[in-house]
């Protein structure tokens, strides 16, 4: 049994951040980080079930063309995303009531759409990453064990050695995003690439404002990186955990990103809203 001080549950018998109940989601669910992007998300929907909120975790779940969809709002950084994962699973995969594990496993699809920098001018502002590895470097799945199933180990290695990875670092885990929602959404509109999460915007991404960086020329040797002619395409600050979790939890989960930015070319995209709902009517359509 889970105890009550590690398994919060509210009053009502919803899990305790998202305030969901198992009834309240689908087996496919959108995930995004601005709340308002699932008002965004939701608004072509066909017919809405139910809708709930707490905090910055914005939940909508309804109907497209036939399909059952959940969209939920993440809010920002990887410590939320091991909230949100945590308390999905549980939701499908837990008797809350009885607080035991069910003796079947629901395996759920989670696709992230968000917004990101791109870091190699093949991938301009209004190009669609579909994440075919995510790469960590906010220490996450470090915290849980047997977390070594699921990093591609060799690849991690080869990071640090070709990028001379400071070890005051957390360790820079590399994760598989899943290859059935890869090839099923990410298709010749989308440039698979590598994506790395970072637990920060502006130094753990090699912005300097008023701070020095412990290594100005990372973003640099980042961009050199190639593993078996994998290069890094693009910064955001979720998807390393979405993939590690889910793969870790027996879910399936991808990330795509908008780029907005071009940390190569130093450029940012003025009005991204088209594109962005591009973005979403593709990834309705397909997943």
């Amino acid at each position: 049994m889970y105890a009550p001080s590690e398994l919060i549950l509210n009053a009502d018998g919803s899990v305790f951040h998202l305030h969901l109940l198992p009834e309240q989601i689908s087996d496919k669910i959108i995930l995004v980080g601005d709340q308002n992007r699932v008002d965004l998300v939701s608004s072509y929907f066909d017919f809405i079930e139910c809708r709930v909120e707490n905090r910055e975790f914005r939940t909508v779940t309804g109907i497209y063309k036939g399909k059952r969809l959940t969209v939920l709002s993440t809010g920002i950084g990887t410590d939320n995303i091991d909230i949100v994962l945590t308390e999905l699973d549980a939701l499908v995969n837990i008797d809350l009531a009885k607080r035991e594990d069910k003796a079947e496993r629901t395996s759920l699809s989670l696709v992230r759409i968000g917004t990101s920098g791109g870091l190699q001018e093949f991938v301009p502002e209004g190009t669609f990453v579909a994440s075919e590895y995510s790469l960590g470097f906010d220490g996450l799945l470090n915290y849980y064990a047997d977390s070594e199933k699921v990093i591609c180990e060799d690849f991690s290695e080869a990071f640090i050695a070709q990028t001379g990875y400071s070890s005051k670092f957390a360790y820079p885990y590399v994760v598989k995003d899943s290859e059935e929602l890869l090839d099923s959404i990410a298709q010749d509109d989308m440039v698979r690439g590598i994506t790395i999460s970072a637990p920060g915007f502006y130094g753990p991404q090699g912005r300097a404002i008023r701070l020095p960086l412990a290594d100005a020329d990372l973003n640099n040797k980042i961009i050199g990186f190639d593993y078996k002619g994998h290069k890094v395409t693009n910064f955001e600050m979720e998807g390393s955990a979405i993939a590690g979790l889910s793969a870790m939890l027996g879910h399936k989960a991808l990330t795509i990103c908008l780029i907005i930015a071009n940390r190569f070319g130093k450029r940012f995209i003025g009005d991204y809203k088209p594109y962005m709902q591009k973005l979403i009517e593709t990834v309705l359509e397909r997943i």
